[in-house]
């Protein structure tokens, strides 16, 4: 694999991010001192031939752009108005953002489990997400938060009128879940599961189906048990 892709590569997959110097020499194990020269030599590539792409710096950082030329033709698409209905990745990215705003990609990606880096220039170019600064940690990254177009796409008049998520109690579980909440619910004072409690839980995790349905209950905020509902939510 030649360097220089390992470098085109990895600043597409970073997005508006971009990567710095010590960043890239990271990921592909070379020296610091090396990196500036070969970014140098990418740029050179994508400019002289007529790939719509070339390097950007910006606060000590390579980002790859779209070249000028092709501003127009990116503009009108930034223009589309949003008239097909959001994906679910788009819809769970947006909710993460409007609840937890300034949250940066990587903060979405952890609470995901997957990279949102399209996902997020997608919203982004719907207008509902916008950068609004830069983290004061490491790397610098984009902390993202909604716009007012996200306020008027859900008829809200401010982000004090987002609904209220629900409480982990008031979710309808499955049997499956309801052990694993039930498992954090028996954590000691000292933030440890003991012997006892660990065994029982394995032992209810294995033999499931030996348990009547009509026996299993959950634990309430003041510790006490409850009678678990029969009721169960389907899957869209």
């Amino acid at each position: 694999m030649k360097t220089i892709s390992q470098i085109e590569s990895l600043l597409f997959v970073a997005g508006e991010d971009g990567l710095s110097t010590g960043e890239l020499a990271k990921l592909t194990g070379l020296e610091k001192g090396a990196i500036p020269a070969l970014v140098d030599e990418l740029w050179q590539q994508l400019n002289d031939s007529e790939q719509p792409l070339t390097i950007r710096s910006a606060d000590g950082r390579y980002v790859l752009v779209t070249k000028p030329a092709y501003g127009k033709l990116v503009s009108s698409y930034f223009d589309l108005p949003v008239n097909t209905k959001l994906t679910q990745p788009q819809l769970e990215t947006l909710v993460i953002v409007a609840y937890q705003q300034p949250i940066t990609r990587v903060e979405i990606d952890q609470i995901r489990g997957v990279r949102s880096a399209g996902t997020l220039q997608k919203l982004m170019l719907h207008q509902l997400i916008e950068p609004v600064g830069r983290k004061e940690e490491v790397g610098r990254p984009i902390l993202y938060g909604t716009t007012t177009d996200f306020l008027d796409y859900f008829g809200l008049g401010s982000l004090a009128e987002l609904p209220e998520l629900p409480d982990i109690k008031d979710v309808i579980l499955s049997e499956d879940q309801q052990q694993e909440v039930a498992l954090f619910d028996e954590i000691d004072e000292d933030g440890d599961v003991t012997e006892q409690e660990a065994a029982e839980a394995a032992v209810g995790a294995v033999d499931k189906t030996s348990v009547p349905a009509d026996a299993v209950q959950a634990v309430d905020g003041d510790g006490h048990n409850t009678e678990a509902t029969d009721e169960h939510s389907e899957d869209d």
